[in-house]
């Protein structure tokens, strides 16, 4: 019977040992997967803040559509206290203590709002979180 390797090759069969792999490959072999992992780790930081900005974007237009609808509001409702308030002093002065509580309210908002967008952190936490572990 014919031997089915050759003298002095040997195969995983026969021997029952892995093929060693030269230091250059594991080398490229590394570094390839480093590369992956790289890219995996962009992709999630982009999609991470996609997410993010895609319901910062929504939740912006809510609140825009709800301030047009109030400022309408806010517009007709000053004429009527105004008007009302004509009945009791002139009118320069009625439309002048409207005015002067939307400035109130507008203080107010205004330092709520910015005390608010100071708490805003654009960071993307899990990223960070993954990158940390692979160290």
């Amino acid at each position: 019977m014919t031997d089915p390797y050759p003298t002095g090759v040997t195969s995983e069969r026969t021997t029952g040992e892995a093929p060693q792999a030269s230091v250059g490959e594991l080398v490229s072999q590394i570094s390839g997967d480093l590369s992956t992992l790289v890219r995996q780790e962009i992709a999630l930081a982009r999609a991470e803040m996609t997410q993010e900005a895609k319901k910062a974007g929504k939740a912006g237009g809510l609140l825009g559509g709800a301030g047009f609808a109030a400022y309408l509001l806010a517009l007709f409702a000053s004429f009527a206290v105004a008007h009302a308030l004509d009945e009791v002093m002139p009118l320069w002065a009625a439309f002048a203590i409207v005015a002067a509580v939307y400035g109130v309210i507008a203080l107010v908002l205004y330092t709520r709002g910015r005390k608010q967008l100071k708490t805003v952190d654009p960071t993307p936490h899990q990223t960070i979180e993954t990158l940390k572990e692979m160290r």
